[in-house]
C-alpha cells in the first residue's frame, strides 16, 4: 500500500488586511506592477531581514503565489526561508507595516528591523506549490 502525496505548502499566506494592503499598493504604484516581490538578505543585528519590492513581471524562477486576490513573488533564495509564513499588516497610531508570521524565525532584534531565520526542512514531496 503505498502512501498518499502530502499537499504541497504554500510559501506565504496572507491575511485579510495583508491582501487589502498589497492591492492597495498594486492600484496606487506609480507604474504597472504585477504583485509585490517578498525576499530576505543578510543584514541588522540579527542577521536578516525581509525585503519587499514592486515586481513588475515575474523571473522565471520566482516562487508565484496568488491569496486573496493578490498576487506575490517570492524571491527563489527566500524560499525555505519564508516557507509556512503568514504575511499581516498591521496598523496603530505610531505605525503601520506589514508584519511576518514566520515559523522558520528564531529570535528578532529589539528594534523589530531584523530577524533570524533558520531555513525549513522539506522532503522532496513537500516542495512548495506554485499558484
Amino acid at each position: 500500500m503505498s502512501a498518499s502525496p502530502h499537499p504541497r505548502p504554500k510559501v506565504v499566506s496572507l491575511s485579510d488586511a495583508a491582501a487589502a494592503r498589497v492591492r492597495e499598493i498594486i492600484e496606487q504604484a506609480d507604474r504597472e506592477i504585477v504583485g509585490l516581490r517578498i525576499g530576505v538578505e543578510k543584514g541588522g543585528c540579527a542577521g536578516m531581514s525581509y525585503t519587499l519590492d514592486y515586481a513588475e513581471q515575474a523571473d522565471p524562477l520566482d516562487e508565484v503565489v496568488e491569496d486573496k486576490g493578490v498576487k506575490v513573488l517570492i524571491d527563489p533564495k527566500a524560499i525555505l526561508f519564508l516557507l509556512g509564513t503568514e504575511m499581516d499588516y498591521k496598523s496603530d497610531k505610531l505605525s503601520a507595516g506589514f508584519v511576518f508570521n514566520n515559523p522558520n524565525q528564531t529570535s528578532a532584534c529589539g528594534c523589530g528591523e531584523s530577524v533570524e531565520i533558520t531555513p525549513a526542512i522539506v522532503q522532496p514531496d513537500e516542495a512548495p506549490a506554485s499558484s
